[in-house]
């Protein structure tokens, strides 16, 4: 069993650090949020007081990360991973682009860390069921290493290649296509709910056809139709991940006409205050242009104020 360090224990943190604890290894654990460690600290976790602190107790550490300001601090500052002598590999499972990653393996190697860029799909749903997907890059000796625990915390491991950024852009294109998806569904099923469609049967229409996406399999049966909205994802994460996604096609010079629309459509919603709502929530927002709920039920076009 490994010693091991996690830094980040927040929606999606907390779980896989739950998984890691389960499967034996000892962990010491970071988060400026005491009611975060706390249930780690019931399951066996020690917490340390700083993420250098944390990452020194351990062979492996870990990291899962709001944003890449926040992973730049982690890994780079005075108190963070790169003043950490003895620590073998840092697995950067945070959405942060390839710019971010790219510096923290650089900042890092100057010390002797190897770093895998490794960011994870699946939502805090997906943590705490152990299905997540995980995509990797970085030197493959080490990424072979250190698979068996990221098998413990991912259900789908897949190595990209060796050079980080490599698996940060295969996380945006995947997090832009299933943003676009939403976008696609809520507004399709808008438009069908007006015209007199109900909900339920759309979506089961569509999901036996060629429309069919994770918005119209998973989100509309488990959050949407229930009119529940906790699918688990906050609608501020998404949108910094589509934003990201954009960032790295126009540093490339690749077009992004669907991309750029959904960017837009995403910011929209956050300049209505709705950041910290599920991303799901995002529907609401078109239901309240359309005038339209789109909850399953209905038979017809009904009335609805804006929240």
């Amino acid at each position: 069993m490994a010693r091991l360090a996690f830094i980040g224990c927040g929606a999606m943190g907390a779980p896989m650090a739950e998984r890691l604890i389960d499967a034996g290894h000892t962990l010491h654990i970071y988060d400026p949020d005491p009611a975060a460690t706390a249930p780690l600290v019931a399951l066996g976790a020690v917490t340390a007081p700083t993420p250098r602190a944390a990452a020194e107790m351990g062979e492996v550490a870990f990291a899962c990360l709001p944003s890449p300001e926040v992973s730049r601090k982690v890994a780079l500052e005075s108190d963070g991973i790169v003043a950490c002598k003895d620590l073998a590999a840092y697995i950067e499972m945070s959405t942060i682009g390839s710019k971010t990653i790219k510096a923290i393996a650089q900042g890092l190697a100057e010390t002797g860390i190897a770093v895998l860029d490794s960011p994870v799909s699946g939502g805090p749903r997906g943590a705490r069921a152990g299905t997540l997907s995980t995509m990797v890059a970085g030197v493959r000796t080490t990424f072979e290493t250190v698979k068996p625990l990221l098998e413990t915390v991912a259900r789908n491991v897949f190595y990209i290649g060796e050079e980080p950024g490599l698996a940060q852009v295969t996380k945006l294109a995947n997090n832009m296509i299933s943003a676009a998806g939403m976008a696609a569904a809520f507004e399709c099923s808008a438009m069908a709910v007006k015209a007199g469609v109900d909900a339920r049967t759309l979506i089961e229409t569509v999901n036996a056809s060629t429309g069919r996406n994770s918005a119209t399999m998973d989100k509309f049966p488990a959050a949407v139709l229930t009119r529940s909205f906790d699918y688990g994802g906050k609608l501020s994460t998404m949108y910094k991940d589509v934003f990201l996604c954009l960032e790295e096609a126009r540093e490339l010079n690749v077009p992004m006409w669907v991309g750029s629309n959904v960017v837009q459509l995403w910011f929209h919603a956050m300049t209505q205050g709705r950041g910290n709502d599920d991303y799901t929530a995002l529907i609401k927002m078109i239901e309240d242009w359309a005038g339209v709920v789109v909850g399953g039920n209905e038979s017809g076009p009904v009335d609805r104020k804006p929240e």
